[in-house]
């Protein structure tokens, strides 16, 4: 590696580390001063705070890096600019794919460190992050879908109730409907159901149970009936946001799983796991669009180029939002909809590319 890939390399990564160290504080301090009420209002514990904290870190940084990563670029490749060194650089003879060089080998480091926040330690800070919201937060609203659920639990069951209390453990009107092909056999149906977590059995409140006869049904009723079933409780009341909180390995099993049961929030899921992909690349297409916009000296100095950046980094950050949006709220492909910015902005990248080389 020469003296100029070690130069910009450091301002590379420096100045990207610099950045994310400037705007933590000021995003936990915005945050703080709109939360600060309800976390006094809710007496919450100081260690409680300290651990929230630092989960919205790492939430906020594995967000939002991208931005970081693409103003930080444009901001230390501007100063080159202004400074003539880019000019003294590639007169010199070294060509602008040369040049280019050290910024790849910045983008892949910043890609793989990426790639393990989002794969591993991103998961874990979204759990504390998302669990503290919605206790101390929202207390008006719940974390788990409660109300009509309605879920394929495997090939053949179908399950359903139309409220579950978490706290409780317990739900109104269950039913469970069993088919052969498509053709039901029984019907299990219940007033209440309750999960009993030491033996990890349900006991069933004015139960009956509809067996599907050629002639005539078969119609069996209980009081009271302790039993098991295949299901877990997440079933009965799953977890909105459970794909975020899953690591690489957990969520591929996860995923698998609900698509055997038929599960209706695949969609959203599989937005999840390709975003934890797509972000990482967009290091690469950033990079590329960050270098062509500010190597070039301008009249506006660095006030154009990051004026150029921040627009750029807005469009790239509201097409992800809302294709992402998009796929978990329709049909349309999840693997299309986090792609297309990087697709979109790829093709960008190799246009401006072209013409800074001019």
């Amino acid at each position: 590696m020469s003296i100029l890939d070690r130069y910009i390399l450091r301002k590379y990564l420096g100045t990207f580390v610099l950045l994310l160290l400037l705007f933590i504080p000021i995003g936990i301090t915005v945050n703080l001063a709109e939360k600060i009420d309800k976390i006094l209002a809710n007496e919450v514990p100081f260690i409680e705070v300290a651990k929230y904290y630092l989960d919205f870190t790492v939430y906020f940084a594995n967000l939002l890096f991208p931005l970081f990563l693409f103003l930080s670029v444009i901001w230390f490749t501007s100063k080159l600019a202004n400074n003539t060194e880019v000019i003294a650089f590639l007169s010199s003879g070294v060509s602008y794919y040369r040049f280019l060089r050290p910024y790849m080998i910045g983008a892949t480091i910043v890609c793989i460190g990426a790639l393990i926040m989002g794969m591993y330690l991103a998961p874990m800070a979204s759990k504390g992050f998302n669990e503290f919201t919605f206790q101390y937060l929202k207390n008006n609203k719940k974390d788990r879908q409660q109300n009509n659920v309605y879920r394929q639990i495997n090939d053949n069951d179908y399950i359903y109730v139309s409220y579950f209390n978490v706290k409780e453990m317990s739900g109104n009107n269950f039913t469970l409907e069993h088919f052969e092909g498509n053709k039901m056999t029984y019907k299990l149906a219940a007033s209440r159901i309750k999960y009993n977590q030491k033996d990890s059995t349900y006991t069933l409140y004015n139960y009956t149970k509809r067996t599907i006869g050629e002639n005539e049904d078969i119609l069996q009723s209980e009081v009271k009936l302790d039993t098991t079933f295949s299901f877990e409780l997440e079933d009965l009341t799953p977890v909105e946001y459970i794909a975020e909180t899953l690591n690489f390995t957990e969520l591929n099993d996860f995923i698998a799983r609900e698509k055997e049961r038929g599960s209706s929030y695949i969609n959203r899921y599989e937005v999840v796991r390709y975003k934890r992909w797509s972000l990482p690349v967009s290091a690469y297409i950033l990079t590329i669009i960050a270098v062509a916009v500010s190597s070039m000296k301008r009249r506006g100095g660095m006030g154009v180029n990051l004026a150029i950046g921040i627009s750029i980094g807005m469009v790239f950050i509201f097409f992800d939002k809302i294709f992402g949006t998009m796929a978990e709220q329709s049909s349309f492909s999840p693997f299309i909809a986090t792609w297309f910015p990087n697709i979109l902005f790829g093709i960008l990248a190799i246009y401006l590319l072209k013409n800074a080389k001019r």
